[in-house]
């Protein structure tokens, strides 16, 4: 039947002024000889508001199609689509449509229908007004006018809420043992406050062993606490102030359903039967309890399921259940005391044939004689198709529709369950794509996606039977091989499965080539959880790309030995910070020319209370992973900087940046509460980055090295050399200073290449006005090089190891004449 909603519109007295109206324009269009008036004359024109309660209608071929409609109708039918079949659109409304239609059509004059609209309980009635006219192209078109009559209501609210009846709903309370011993009411209607004679108020989330009224008896809790532990229906009565009470209890796991009813509540809805029954839009009907025949049947139900009424009388309960359901449809029916509400949804078949979803909420009643129930029918067939629907797509991936992660972890677990209880083993495969990345910087990420779903397919046709693909995101996916397969199964399995995925793809005339590496973790020697064996096939995945991807590697201990390590370091280094066991020691940068100390480096150490001083090779990627690095490098800058405002004027601090620190994109303001604290000139500040920084998000980060330029702090590169595109990044952004790595150095002597690499950078920041400076000097011999190379600037071990804060006065003190002479 046609949904209730609330649509926007005008009500009741004005509806009926609106269709007089349109009657009248209709009449005056018609003109002497013809049998319809031209759609022009009478739908176009001034309209006013009622043009969104118009939806134009075009019968061509014996077929309606929906023209147009307006904003009213296109709420009304829930679809904004133009120029459909009526078919197109949800059954109930086009029903109504097309009756009030070709009603119009036949007698070639406007036709009024009323149209009783419900869905899910919900009641609304229409007026649907039809104006046939004619068109010049030849078709009828019916320019159709819809509003509501009155205000929507619940049906269900109207037949059992407002009931005398009460109906609660009572919550079990286990002990520690999980036995029942206590209800507390969750849920309760006007009736049952009625009938216990207590507010809502005071009745809610009361517990029955407060006492206070008449279900807190220790019969009626132990026949309530039965009803718990067999889980099945009870209906018994009980005597209380002069009134005669049936109570009906139904178990749903912990929650009890309790009907209270009184002969007098029983009465007064018999008189009122024939009123809620013949004429209600919901589909009802009266069947015997004894032989389940059709005792009376209202018109809704003859127009919902399409049988005559005299069919309908003819017929029992059985005819209109699905074959398969006969058996717990005929339990449920056995089990039905006073009331009834499904707590499940039921198959009902149509007379044409088709199934329906339905949920049923029945009473017994007693109907001419006979020993009856009265049963109202919801129809929620679409609703349950709109559920399945979205439970799919809950547990599939939307891009390549195989499974996601949660149903695979699921799936997971049932056959590792299976695996333990049988004595196989189970394989994980985790999968990850090789160059993918490429494909998507290259081509976009629509190219990229489309890749996804090819490779989708290409595992499809690999995983069958009871094993299992899944995409987990982004280019990982996981293989579920669950037929106990051995070590050199899963590796052949393997291997074939990278061999097609690393096969040529064709897209738009594109040949794609990615390859495709996979770590492999069997139960139960790898894990007996599903945590433990996607962890450790993770693992294994590392190590496959590690060694270049294309492979497949299978799980190793040592591995989780290296993950443990990696764990603890990540611990250490949270517990380090917060406990100041991290300490900024400086390095001296000698000026070749003066011979004198120009600055210092601030280096970070750790200084791990039981494992000593640990590398900064060690412990800075790990901090860089965990995004630990931010709160270390702002608190080493703060450090540095307050230090370096002790020193002499011309004494400079340099302080290096990770990558992760500009991701913030607050760092500026972080440099700039350095300096505001520690008073320290923004000329005495150097930053040094490294060339891994342009790798990604290089406007943003040029961006910010110009900002911090314009501070007046220098920049310096580090590492230089040892990158991809060095010169190109001189181009980017004009450096104050490069640093030669230390890899340059350390064979000066020996090897020709370095010194003409060290020779060109020199030259390289002569002529761009860049001071240069070499890292890692531990000899003269290689200071004497770096001189003669025209370097400016070194720093190493020469001269002095990286010393704590309070050795820095001592420092300049040593090498504040000559430096040379020092070293």
């Amino acid at each position: 039947m046609i949904a209730a909603k609330k649509l926007s519109g005008k009500f009741n007295t004005e509806m009926f002024d609106d269709v007089p109206v349109l009657q009248r324009k209709w009449q005056a269009a018609l003109r002497p000889g013809e049998k319809l008036p031209r759609y022009e004359d009478v739908m176009l024109g001034s309209l006013g508001r009622l043009a969104d309660h118009i939806a134009l209608l075009r019968h061509d071929n014996d077929t309606l199609e929906i023209s147009r409609s307006g904003r009213y109708i296109q709420k009304w039918l829930g679809d904004e689509r133009w120029d459909i079949p009526l078919s197109a659109l949800s059954p109930d409304c086009a029903t109504a449509l097309s009756e009030a239609a070709i009603n119009a059509m036949r007698n070639g004059r406007p036709h009024l229908a009323v149209a009783h609209c419900v869905r899910d309980g919900l009641v609304q009635t229409y007026d649907i007004l039809a104006l046939p006219t004619s068109s010049r192209w030849g078709s009828t078109l019916i320019g159709t006018y819809v509003n509501e009559r009155a205000t929507q209501y619940n049906l269900l609210d109207a037949i059992f809420s407002t009931t005398d009846e009460g109906v609660l709903s009572l919550a079990a309370i286990r002990d520690s043992d999980r036995q029942p011993f206590d209800f507390q009411i969750v849920h309760l209607n006007q009736g049952a406050s009625r009938l216990l004679k207590l507010p809502a108020t005071e009745l809610q989330w009361r517990r029955l062993s407060a006492g206070g009224n008449l279900l807190c008896s220790p019969e009626v809790v132990a026949r309530l606490l039965g009803v718990i532990n067999s889980g099945n229906r009870d209906q018994f009565e009980i005597d209380t102030d002069q009134r005669n009470l049936k109570l009906g209890v139904t178990a749903f796991g912990d929650i009890l359903s309790l009907t209270i009813s009184d002969v007098t509540a029983l009465k007064r809805r018999e008189a009122s039967f024939r009123l809620l029954f013949d004429n209600n839009p919901m589909p009802m009907w009266v069947f015997d309890a004894e032989t389940t025949g059709f005792l009376s049947v209202n018109d809704a139900a003859v127009q919902h399921y399409g049988y005559s009424r005299e069919t309908f009388l003819g017929m029992k309960l059985r005819q209109i259940w699905p074959e398969d359901e006969w058996i717990s449809h005929s339990e449920a029916l056995q089990q039905a005391g006073e009331t009834y509400h499904s707590g499940r949804n039921w198959g009902h078949l149509k007379a044409d044939g088709s199934e329906i979803q339905v949920l049923t909420f029945g009473r017994r009643v007693n109907f001419e004689g006979h020993d009856g129930y009265l049963v109202a029918i919801v129809d929620i067939t679409e609703r349950r198709k709109a559920e399945a629907r979205i439970a799919y797509m809950a547990h599939h991936d939307g891009l390549t529709n195989l499974p996601n992660r949660e149903l695979y972890q699921d799936r997971l677990r049932e056959a590792l369950e299976r695996g333990e209880s049988e004595h196989k083993r189970v394989a994980v495969l985790c999968v990850d794509l090789d160059l993918f990345k490429n494909v998507n910087d290259s081509f976009g990420h629509p190219m990229g996606d489309r890749l996804l779903r090819l490779v989708a397919d290409r595992l499809r046709s690999q995983v069958r039977g009871n094993n299992l693909v899944a995409r987990l995101g982004g280019d990982e996916f996981a293989v579920i091989l669950a037929s106990d397969v051995s070590p050199n199964e899963a590796s052949d399995f393997a291997s074939r499965l990278i061999k097609t995925l690393s096969a040529c793809y064709e897209i738009d005339d594109i040949e794609v080539v990615i390859g495709a590496s996979i770590g492999i973790a069997l139960s139960p020697g790898d894990g007996e959880t599903t945590e433990e064996l996607m962890r450790n096939a993770d693992m294994a995945l590392y190590r496959a790309k590690s060694d270049g991807g294309g492979v497949h590697r299978f799980f190793e201990r040592e591995m989780d030995r290296q993950a443990q390590k990696r764990r603890d370091m990540e611990l250490d280094l949270r517990r380090a910070f917060a406990n100041g066991e991290f300490e900024v020691h400086y390095q001296p940068l000698v000026d070749i020319a003066a011979d004198r100390i120009s600055g210092f480096e601030s280096l970070l150490r750790w200084r791990h209370p039981d494992k000593g001083m640990i590398s900064p090779a060690d412990f800075i990627p790990v901090a860089e992973d965990i995004g630990l690095i931010v709160s270390l490098g702002e608190w080493v800058l703060r450090e540095a900087c307050a230090e370096a405002a002790k020193w002499p004027a011309d004494i400079k601090v340099a302080v290096n940046l990770s990558p992760v620190q500009f991701r913030s994109r607050n760092l500026v303001q972080v440099v700039v509460s350095a300096l505001a604290r520690s008073g320290l000139s923004p000329t005495r500040l150097e930053l040094e980055i490294t060339e891994s920084l342009f790798l990604a998000e290089t406007e943003a980060n040029l961006a910010i090295l110009h900002q911090l330029r314009e501070l007046g702090v220098s920049i310096s590169m580090d590492d230089f050399g040892t990158g991809y595109s060095s010169l190109s990044y001189l181009r980017s952004f004009p450096f104050d200073k490069i640093k030669i790595d230390r890899s340059f150095v350390k064979d000066l002597a020996q090897r020709s290449d370095c010194v003409a690499i060290v020779r060109a950078i020199s030259g390289l920041g002569r002529s761009l006005n860049i001071t240069t400076t070499a890292e890692g000097v531990e000899t003269m011999d290689q200071l004497d090089w770096l001189r003669a190379e025209g370097c400016n600037e070194v720093q190493g071990f020469l001269f002095s190891p990286a010393r704590p804060a309070d050795e820095i006065e001592r420092l300049l003190a040593k090498f504040g004449a000559r430096a040379s002479q020092a070293a």
